[in-house]
């Protein structure tokens, strides 16, 4: 008998997609948690994207990835993973033009069901903040702060007393001083061997030479996405949700006595202020969304709500595969567990108590949708 034909399941990363250095891996607990519950008959692939460059780019090269790799005929199934959803919607799109040779039509026809996680489809305020000089240069921190807690599972006592201050003594506004930002920044660097080191700068200079995915998550441009891209005919929509704890008394108290979870609680404080600067009405919702987003968080989330990156009603999206009380990068594996093998890291304290059960909780609910027929 001829083997079976197996089904592709693609992990397509957000901005600033840390998957390209080496060992650290943006997916690594989710790949592991899918590839165990989808069983030998599903190969779950991890795609590396370019950081920051434009959705037409992002898309091309996941079309690009699933040409090359989804071999034997196979159904093929997209999960992106905050900008990530928008590279799949955008391939996913009738008639749409990518840049590069790859047959575009081929590919999609493949695609049976495509599932976004706390994906922006209505943009995020928190891209206009980046978008500034000031934004661009706390934008390059958090991805190297990241980098550094996946790398050497929590920051230097020195950066979080740094940390700590540039909120503590920053803008009125926004929390953020500037230049102990830069200092911080540089102070990480140097911790990493020469190697680690040409390899951020590498990412770095790449995110400098094609910024053009910030100016299209903002909420004027994905209002422009949004009324363009159409789902394809036959595809089967979902979307995971997420909504964070709001900074205060209770967010601070679960941080504990750590004071690497104080240091980026502030830091989730200052994020979770932008993502609320809502400017416009939430899209509408319809019956069935607005009971699942009932059932999980008690009521329908306020145009204010967010995950601390993305406003919650700017993630719903076709069928709500699962509504969980998380922060942007939790439902992706980077909550605190150190007991777990891998241990997970927690680069950023929300208060929100995810744990492992909500974790997999999270990832089941994904499979099963992936899997219904």
């Amino acid at each position: 008998m001829p083997p079976p034909v197996s089904a592709h399941v693609y992990l397509v990363p957000g901005f600033f997609g840390f998957a390209n250095l080496g060992e650290l891996t943006y997916f690594g607990h989710v790949r592991d948690t899918l590839a165990a519950t989808l069983g030998p008959g599903t190969t779950v692939h991890a795609v590396r994207t370019p950081p920051t460059a434009s959705l037409p780019r992002r898309a091309a090269h996941l079309a690009r990835t699933i040409a090359q790799t989804a071999r034997g005929g196979g159904p093929v199934d997209l999960v992106g993973h905050s900008s990530g959803g928008l590279d799949a919607r955008l391939l996913l799109s009738p008639g749409v033009v990518l840049p590069g040779r790859v047959d575009v039509e081929a590919i999609a026809r493949r695609v049976r069901t495509v599932v976004t996680v706390a994906t922006p489809h209505h943009g995020t305020p928190v891209a206009s903040f980046f978008a500034s000089v000031q934004g661009q240069r706390l934008l390059q921190l958090l991805s190297l702060s990241t980098i550094y807690v996946l790398r050497f599972g929590s920051l230097p006592l020195a950066a979080l007393l740094r940390l700590g201050a540039a909120f503590a003594r920053g803008d009125r506004h926004l929390g953020v001083n500037s230049a102990l930002l830069d200092q911080l920044f540089d102070q990480l660097l140097a911790n990493f061997g020469a190697g680690r080191r040409r390899a951020v700068g590498r990412l770095l200079e790449e995110v400098h030479a094609d910024p053009a995915l910030v100016q299209q998550l903002t909420v004027e441009g994905m209002a422009v996405f949004d009324a363009l891209a159409r789902l394809r005919p036959g595809v089967r929509a979902g979307s995971v949700v997420t909504l964070g704890q709001p900074p205060g008394v209770r967010s601070t108290l679960a941080a504990g006595l750590d004071p690497s979870a104080h240091a980026t609680h502030a830091l989730y404080g200052v994020l979770h202020r932008l993502a609320g600067r809502a400017t416009e009405d939430p899209p509408a919702l319809d019956r069935a969304q607005t009971a699942a987003l009932r059932r999980a968080y008690g009521s329908v989330p306020t145009a204010e709500a967010n995950d601390g990156v993305v406003p919650t009603r700017s993630q719903v999206w076709g069928t709500v595969v699962h509504a969980a009380a998380a922060d942007h990068l939790d439902v992706i594996g980077h909550f605190a567990d150190a007991t777990h093998v891998p241990p997970h890291f927690d680069w950023l304290a929300s208060g929100s108590e995810f744990d492992r059960t909500r974790f997999e909780a999270v990832w089941r609910n994904v499979a099963r949708f992936l899997t219904a027929t």
